[in-house]
């Protein structure tokens, strides 16, 4: 027990639940085998601390880790960004690459959200589980790679078989182990332990005292589903660190930011039930007014910049107010998913109130933020990660707009 616990020290994890503590133990019993894993578990509670572990008390732990994200790369490119590609294999290929298995050889992969993996790109994969074999984009020469893959999921693997979105073989082999980590929902006793330590790194962050719960907030805190899990847990005590005055919150103060003040969210998992509309109908309404919040801080960023005409300078003046937007988003899109609402629909059409928005000051702010994106690509030479943070935005989420916009 106290190699686990400096275990979690050394990682940065906060907790005592069993689930979690038998998670952490399988993932140090495989670690010096080159067996390949499977880790699983909801969005947001925590899946990229098992591979970490996994590489460090491995006998590749000299050797690189290269952590991929597969959701994030789009599927005309992401067989070039893992296996590489010749000089003039595609439009743009100016020059030979390698991918990432030639890159990690010897060492690890972490493939993050791999059931969003192309099809095509999962038969590519097997071949390289199978027997360390893969070929570059435009290349006919078979190179050989010795790299331990461990993968990771949000999504439901036997569901998306049956669907033939995932191929059953690649399942198989990718989780010869397989490590669930459990819901925060799930690990009651932690969530206040977790939350005590997000208010003094934000304490620390901020420099400003830390925020502590009474114990009837404290009890709401414990019985708050959290489908956003430690994400949205640490989301809130950044919150209400930065905005309450006040240092000890109290019941009523807390359920100002929660969702839904019953506490009792519903675990939606592989869909909706009849009996849930009532709960998910809370949820849309706080999707909607935050929505509504979020147009009204664009509007007052089109405005400036419409007077300024620096982009540069408006950014810096509210990099705070685009960091809160994008921030929203993400838990806007947390929330969606909790629906299994696909986010292209809008769930505006259904309310009264939303009506109040004029359509074309909308489509107005999604074309400036079009421009914006535009802009910053050509201005950095289509370097994403160059273009996100001129943007003020995380790299996931501009690969997001640009797939969400056909950029």
């Amino acid at each position: 027990m106290e190699n686990l616990q400096a275990l979690k020290q050394r990682f940065g994890i906060i907790g005592n639940d069993i689930q979690l503590n038998r998670a952490l133990e399988k993932a140090v019993r495989v670690a010096p085998t080159d067996i390949s894993v499977l880790v699983t578990g909801e969005s947001g509670v925590g899946k990229e601390s098992i591979p970490k572990i996994i590489h460090s008390l491995s006998h590749r732990k000299h050797a690189k880790y290269i952590a991929v994200n597969c959701g994030a790369i789009p599927e005309g490119t992401i067989d070039s960004e893992l296996f590489g590609h010749e000089k003039g294999a595609f439009t743009g290929a100016t020059q030979d690459r390698k991918g990432y298995f030639e890159v990690a050889d010897g060492g690890t992969i972490f493939l993050d959200e791999v059931g969003e993996l192309p099809l095509t790109t999962q038969v590519r994969l097997l071949r390289v589980l199978e027997n360390g074999e893969f070929i570059k984009v435009g290349a006919s020469k078979v190179l050989k790679t010795n790299v331990r893959i461990v993968a990771a999921t949000n999504v439901h693997m036997q569901s998306a078989i049956e669907k033939e979105k995932f191929r059953e073989d690649l399942y198989y082999r990718l989780s010869t182990v397989e490590i669930n980590l459990p819901a925060l929902r799930e690990r009651n006793d932690d969530i206040h332990l977790l939350f005590r330590k997000f208010a003094s790194d934000f304490a620390q962050k901020y420099r400003m005292p830390s925020i502590r719960l009474d114990e009837n907030a404290v009890n709401i805190l414990q019985n708050y589903r959290f489908p956003g899990n430690i994400r949205q847990l640490k989301n809130l005590a950044e919150q209400i660190s930065v905005i309450e005055e006040e240092r000890i919150v109290s019941a009523s103060k807390l359920q100002q930011y929660l969702p839904n003040n019953s506490g009792n969210f519903p675990a939606v998992i592989g869909g909706k039930k009849e009996n849930d509309f009532s709960t998910e109908r809370d949820i849309m309404y706080k999707i909607l007014f935050d929505m509504r919040n979020d147009i009204n801080d664009l509007k007052k960023l089109t405005l400036d910049l419409m007077k300024n005409g620096n982009a540069e300078e408006v950014q810096e003046e509210h990099h705070k107010l685009i960091e809160k937007i994008y921030r929203n988003q993400e838990t806007q899109n947390t929330n969606i998913e909790v629906l299994n609402i696909p986010q292209e629909v809008s769930p505006e059409k259904d309310y009264d109130f939303i009506e109040t928005i004029e359509e074309d000051e909308s489509l107005s702010l999604q074309d400036k933020e079009i421009e914006m994106i535009k802009k910053s690509l050509e201005k950095n030479n289509n370097k994403r990660k160059l273009a996100a943070k001129e943007l003020g935005i995380s790299e996931r989420t501009l690969y997001r707009k640009i797939k969400q916009y056909d950029l």
